[in-house]
């Protein structure tokens, strides 16, 4: 018997990443995270500068591109005034992440005359939000996957995208097998010559357990039309649910987040002792004044503790609470927005839809699972101590110089539990010219110290266009040069005249047996780094 699916409504905001800066989508705007795009405007788009490509290649297509970094608690809280203005369509709204969201269609179909008619409304109520800002797409579909494809398919350009009831494997048929966001297994189904969905759809499920195991199962069920996790209609049990009591009251976000913190790691504990994982949480905050304001996230996989904080944390903020703090930030926003005022009296956080914990794999010698949980509570306690952007992680990135091949993103941005390719020198595959060779030095100055270098007969060296040394350096600020190395020229950005940098580097080793690496640039010497 074929599982009963939920029919779908869901609302896309393409582009969302760059609309929630304010630039306009007539700018060449692209939006990155660990120097990777995610997100890019239309015009950025004709100059082939596509998601997934390296910062450094789409400033190469585009030399007037705007590169910002992500932001998704702005996203999220920009996203918010969406979501409260589809309120008074059905109660049952559910944002995925900031530009994305659905809702079960059978109530409100019904009352506004089927499901086109009932697109169109919610196209028209998430227009008037956005003003022209941002371009909105709707899809109808059977499930919560075939509902998304449908609003991203090039039919949702002109209006609403409706597919037919129990057509959704039909829709599904002929689209990539990467839609299923499992890049593994999409490589192994491409190779196996099964590319799109229907042909994947074909195989036996018990065939497709039995190479792939339930993470094969759960992506066989998306591509025949069904729900990964069919969404539940029902309430959840009431003791499953954790709350936070504010005694006094509060209006600040720190506080609230603190608290969202502490009750994602009870939720997750309690559901982790029961063998579930939660798909779709409700965050649910009551003021002194006895008003009661509720919002529901899914995530497409299983939220961690540290993703139902993340949620928590985007939604609180989203909602404004009327403190000072918060009273420059939250002027911007639409008066769509829903706004808390009084204070939180109440924070709840609902496992609206739980499904049965897969588990994960620990290493070889004990609970890498752990750790990872340690760390994320150590980063979120010291989060909530100095600030969101205050703890930071080091990746790799492009660069010449030892301190430009590494740098320091907010550990807000990343999840600290799961690999992440950044953290490997690998990361960079380009080559950089003029980039310093190994070892690394051990200790870089934030502020280069100013020194001077001579020759043996006390006259300034240089190094001249072709990167050659004038003569051979002899002393550095007064002491004598044993070895030396180098050295290194590098003309950066030579094509624009304002950011144009031309740079040597050169290794000495000193008499008191130190080694330092020394840049030398507009005829001046400074010391950059110390080797160990």
């Amino acid at each position: 018997m074929t599982p009963a699916v939920t029919r779908m409504m869901v609302l896309w905001c393409p582009d969302w990443p760059v609309v929630a800066w304010g630039v306009g989508l007539d700018e060449p705007t692209a939006v990155v995270v660990a120097n990777r795009v995610i997100a890019t405007s239309p015009a950025a788009r004709e100059y082939g500068i596509r998601s997934g490509q390296r910062r450094r290649e789409a400033q190469g297509k585009c030399s007037e591109l705007a590169v910002l970094e992500r932001d998704q608690e702005r996203e999220a809280r920009l996203f918010e005034p969406v979501a409260c203005a589809l309120e008074a369509l059905t109660p049952r709204i559910e944002v995925s992440g900031p530009g994305l969201l659905g809702f079960p269609t059978r109530g409100p179909s019904r009352y506004f005359g089927g499901d086109y008619a009932l697109a169109e409304q919610v196209a028209r109520s998430a227009s008037n939000v956005l003003a022209g800002k941002g371009e909105v797409r709707v899809g109808v579909a059977d499930g919560v996957f075939a509902a998304r494809l449908a609003a991203r398919s090039p039919a949702a350009r002109n209006g609403p995208a409706i597919v037919g009831e129990g057509s959704s494997a039909e829709f599904l048929s002929p689209i990539s097998v990467s839609t299923l966001g499992n890049p593994k297994l999409t490589d192994v189904l491409s190779r196996l010559g099964l590319t799109t969905l229907g042909a994947f759809a074909d195989l036996k499920t018990s065939d497709v357990v039995g190479r792939f195991g339930a993470e094969g199962q759960l992506s066989h069920r998306l591509a025949k039309g069904e729900d990964e996790h069919p969404p539940d209609l029902r309430r959840p049990e009431p003791d499953m649910a954790t709350t936070w009591n504010f005694d006094p009251p509060t209006d600040r976000i720190d506080t609230c987040a603190f608290a969202a913190k502490a009750l994602a790691d009870e939720l997750h504990a309690a559901l982790d002792a029961r063998g579930l994982t939660c798909t779709r949480v409700g965050i649910e905050v009551e003021t002194v004044s006895g008003e009661v304001h509720h919002r529901l996230w899914r995530h497409e996989g299983a939220l961690s503790a540290s993703g139902l904080a993340d949620r928590a944390r985007w939604q609180l903020d989203s909602w404004n609470l009327g403190s000072t703090r918060n009273s420059t930030r939250n002027s911007t926003r639409s008066n769509a927005a829903r706004s808390i005022g009084g204070g939180v009296s109440r924070l709840t956080l609902i496992p609206d839809e739980v499904v049965p914990a897969t588990g994960r794999q620990l290493g070889l010698w004990g609970g890498r699972a752990e750790r990872a949980d340690d760390i994320t509570r150590v980063v979120a306690r010291l989060q909530v101590m100095l600030g969101p952007e205050a703890v930071t992680v080091p990746e790799w990135q492009g660069g010449r110089g030892p301190g430009e091949q590494i740098r320091l993103v907010p550990a807000a941005t990343v999840d600290i539990g799961e690999p992440r390719p950044s953290t490997e020198p690998s990361w960079v595959g380009e080559p950089w010219p003029g980039k310093l060779p190994k070892p690394t030095p051990a200790q870089v100055y934030p502020d280069p110290v100013p020194v001077e270098v001579l020759s043996a007969a006390g006259v300034p060296i240089g190094v001249d266009g072709r990167g050659e040394i004038s003569v051979p350096p002899a002393l550095v600020s007064g002491q004598k040069v044993l070895e030396w190395a180098g050295p290194w020229p590098c003309d950066e950005r030579w094509w624009d005249p304002l950011t144009h940098r031309r740079r040597a580097r050169l290794q000495v080793v000193l008499a008191d047996g130190t080694a330092h690496l020394l840049v030398v640039e507009h005829r001046t010497w400074h010391l950059e780094a110390t080797y160990n």
